[in-house]
């Protein structure tokens, strides 16, 4: 009996050993079987912060790239103001080198009128004074004569026409 009880305390031991094997293989694919399943979460999960992550470099690009058609509007504007201000001043400087000669002509002609004035007759007594025959012309008709009288000359009264187009002037 003896024999046979070991023999049947040997096949417990297997039998034994064997169920512990198959709830070893059953525990180790119980873990295989979470572990899978946590794996797919951690990838779904990464796969939507990637998504996200997309989706919102999409709309930064989206408000950069309206920000940016912004700013090239604004500096296209400034630089047709800019162009406009420069033709202006263009015209302006014109119109103020033309005043500048004209003040600069009627100062001669009022230097020599002046210098005629304090010598009728010229120095020398022959009436000549700068180009004038005061002596042929009455002191008293000097002033009414439109020849002399600096502000009786026409060109003197032409507007200024200055055009930014071509930079000429225009009388």
């Amino acid at each position: 009996m003896a024999s046979s009880s070991g023999t049947s305390s040997g096949s417990t031991t297997m039998v034994t050993n064997s169920g512990s094997e198959e709830d070893l293989r059953a525990l180790m694919n119980e873990r295989k079987r979470k572990r899978m399943i946590s794996n797919r979460e951690s990838a779904r999960r990464s796969r939507m912060r990637k998504q996200k992550h997309l989706d919102d470099l999409m709309a930064q690009v989206s408000q950069l790239q309206n920000e940016n058609h912004q700013i090239l509007t604004r500096v296209s504007i400034t630089t047709q103001r800019y162009l406009n201000v420069e033709a202006e001043n263009s015209v302006l400087r014109a119109q103020a080198n033309e005043l500048s000669h004209r003040l600069q002509s009627l100062s001669d002609i009022i230097d020599s009128l002046n210098g005629c004035n304090n010598n009728i007759g010229g120095a020398d007594g022959d009436g000549d004074c700068g180009g004038f025959n005061v002596a042929m012309i009455g002191f008293n008709e000097m002033d009414d004569h439109s020849f002399i009288n600096p502000f009786n000359l026409a060109y003197l009264n032409q507007p200024i026409m200055a055009s930014a187009d071509n930079n000429m002037l225009q009388y």
